[in-house]
């Protein structure tokens, strides 16, 4: 299906809004009235640059408290429409949103509305444009789209016909049961569908609409569904994105376009209109890679948790450390990272120790490429000697690299023979952590809806609910996102403010199955476990029962501790490096969290270590 989006949608001028429409592969858009009038551009040069950018100009929005007025104040309208259709006609376009009223002179009258719009429609008529009667959630007296439409209905005229906006709709709904009057609209009067998800809220509808929205697949809306009932009418116009969101409105509008493009093509799939390479969900963590300038703390740190370091790339400065199936990579190249995208989009800063990608395990590596270019994922280039393993390898939201690689299948290439063995000592204490239980992804602060979009539409991993979690300089909203046995495991993490995502360091969670001797085997061999409170041991005392000394082991180890109806939870962290820190986790039970009411305590004590080098 055509696809549009609302210039409020995006920031910028509007030259900087059409152009990033274009980009991620529009077919229209709807001009918003504000848009236009802070363009220096004429409606006629708005009309010709859309052209030039094969972009047409689906909607004109908004005209407001329109019907059902006093008759002097309803001339006044007329007069107010008959210029808007003008400039419509220069525009281009030719088809007009009228909301439903929210004037205090609004009459609580549906013939008179009906009667209004009919004359409203019959101008319209006269220049050759429609009218689409939208019911707002906040409207005076039309507040649903049924009402819209028995108005519209009793109008009974040909250049009249509703518009369903999913946000509206849905942020009224309790159930299912209260969109099957949608498809009782016959699908030629449904002039126009607009599209926003958003996170289920209890506040003010309208607050909720003009700050919260999101873009389909963000929230907590069934929008697959609304969208499913419009088409059975018959509806066949764009399928077009209204939001308004105060992140987006200050984000970069390139990336936020290609971020609302994706998530209509995700949508389509949903619904089987749109023939996507089908997902290829990860099956585990292949590597992770730091990029340092200074290899000695890190290195110094994976030794005291256990990591030989086992290879050597053949062509570029990176190691490869190992203990288990948990691989990091090393990499002191002179680049502070090899996507520079990160630095572009507000991501982690480039000083010191980061973690800059990630080698996922796929089972079809050359599928899950295809599917993420499908879905506008940035396609990275390599600098790959002719030896060298074939390996796709494309950007995430917040910039980090992910390889999409398989580890020593046949048939396959293996990312690890792109190293040669190095000497080593085998370890002879137990290993603190053998495999990657999750790795901790900190977003930059203006694209974390997008990273969970993407995580799922890209990687078909699946979104958990959101948490958050309380700073000490703010409010942390988290959400994981998995694949369906838990081998992959990815919390994403923003802060509320620009700033916080240049505050909080990445890290990686490695399992064990005895997070006590883990700890007691990584401060012997020189590892310093991030200190935490003795208030914190205290409450823990109030809340839990423990064996005799249990506590008093946790207390000396830094170790928190977690419990729900299903298991309990053991953890503890190391100091930060640059910007990497390390968890050892224990899961017993049937455990699936990740300690989240530990960590106000643990980013406290984060925040408190900063100024305390870690080696």
């Amino acid at each position: 299906m055509r696809t549009s989006i609302a210039t409020v949608s995006l920031s910028g001028s509007l030259t900087e809004k059409l152009t990033a429409a274009a980009r991620a592969g529009f077919d229209g858009v709807e001009i918003f009235e504000n848009d236009l009038l802070a363009s220096p551009l004429a409606p006629e040069e708005i009309r010709a640059r859309c052209a030039d950018l094969g972009l047409t100009v689906d909607l004109y929005q908004p005209m407001r408290d329109v019907e059902a007025v006093p008759a002097q104040e309803f001339a006044r309208n007329l007069r107010r429409a008959r210029h808007k259709f003008e400039l419509m006609g220069r525009l281009g376009t030719d088809t007009v949103l009228v909301c439903s009223s929210v004037s205090p002179l609004a009459r609580d009258d549906d013939a008179l509305a009906a009667e209004q719009l009919s004359q409203l429609a019959d101008l319209a008529q006269d220049f050759g444009v429609r009218v689409a009667y939208e019911a707002l959630a906040w409207g005076r007296h039309v507040s649903t789209y049924d009402h819209a439409w028995r108005i519209v209905e009793t109008a009974g005229h040909p250049a009249l016909g509703t518009c369903l906006d999913s946000f509206h709709i849905l942020s009224r709904a309790s159930g299912p049961e209260d969109l099957a009057g949608i498809e009782d609209i016959p699908g030629e009067k449904i002039f126009f569908l607009q599209l926003a998800d958003a996170p289920l809220l209890g506040m003010d509808v309208l607050q909720w609409s003009r700050h919260h929205r999101c873009f389909p697949g963000q929230g907590g809306f069934d929008v697959p569904d609304l969208v499913r009932r419009v088409l059975h009418t018959g509806y066949d116009g764009p399928l077009s994105l209204e939001v308004f969101n105060d992140v987006f409105r200050q984000a970069e509008a390139g990336p936020t376009a290609v971020d609302a493009r994706r998530s209509l093509l995700v949508l389509q799939e949903e619904l089987g209109l749109a023939g996507l390479p089908a997902p290829a969900a990860p099956t585990g963590v292949a590597f992770t890679e730091l990029v340092t300038p200074d290899a000695e703390p890190v290195t110094a740190l994976l030794g005291s948790l256990g990591f030989a370091r086992t290879g050597r790339h053949r062509g570029k400065p990176v190691d490869l450390w190992e203990q288990g199936e948990a691989r990091i990579l090393v990499n002191t190249g002179p680049a502070a990272l090899p996507h520079s995208r990160l630095r572009s989009r507000g991501g982690t800063p480039t000083d010191g120790t980061t973690l800059a990608a990630i080698g996922l395990e796929s089972p079809d590596p050359a599928a899950a490429a295809r599917r993420a270019e499908a879905l506008l994922a940035p396609v990275l280039p390599r600098r790959r000697a002719a030896e060298d393993a074939l390996l796709d390898a494309v950007a995430a939201p917040d910039g980090t690299e992910l390889f999409l690689c398989a580890t020593a299948r046949p048939g396959l290439p293996d990312w690890r023979a792109d190293f040669e063995d190095v000497p080593h000592t085998p370890a002879t204490a137990p290993a603190a952590g053998t495999r990657i239980d999750h790795l901790a992804l900190t977003q930059p602060w203006h694209h974390f809806d997008e990273a969970v979009l993407f995580h799922r539409g890209v990687l078909g991993l699946d979104p958990q609910e959101s948490v958050d979690v309380a700073d000490p300089y703010g409010l942390l909203r988290s959400r994981a996102v998995t694949n369906a046995d838990g081998s992959v495991r990815f919390p994403l993490t923003v802060g509320a403010a620009p700033g916080d995502d240049t505050v909080h360091a990445r890290h990686i969670a490695l399992a064990t199955d005895d997070v006590i001797a883990a700890a007691r085997r990584f401060t012997e061999t020189g590892g310093s476990v991030l200190p935490i409170p003795a208030n914190y041991y205290d409450d823990l005392a109030a809340r839990f029962a423990f064996a005799d000394g249990e506590l008093e082991t946790y207390r000396e180890l830094g170790i928190l501790y977690d419990r729900d109806a299903h298991g309990v939870f053991r953890h503890f962290y190391t100091r930060t490096v640059g910007r990497v820190f390390f968890e050892l986790v224990q899961r017993d039970g049937g455990y699936q969290g990740y300690g989240a009411a530990n960590a106000p305590v643990r980013l406290a004590a984060q925040h408190a270590a900063r100024t305390v080098p870690a080696y």
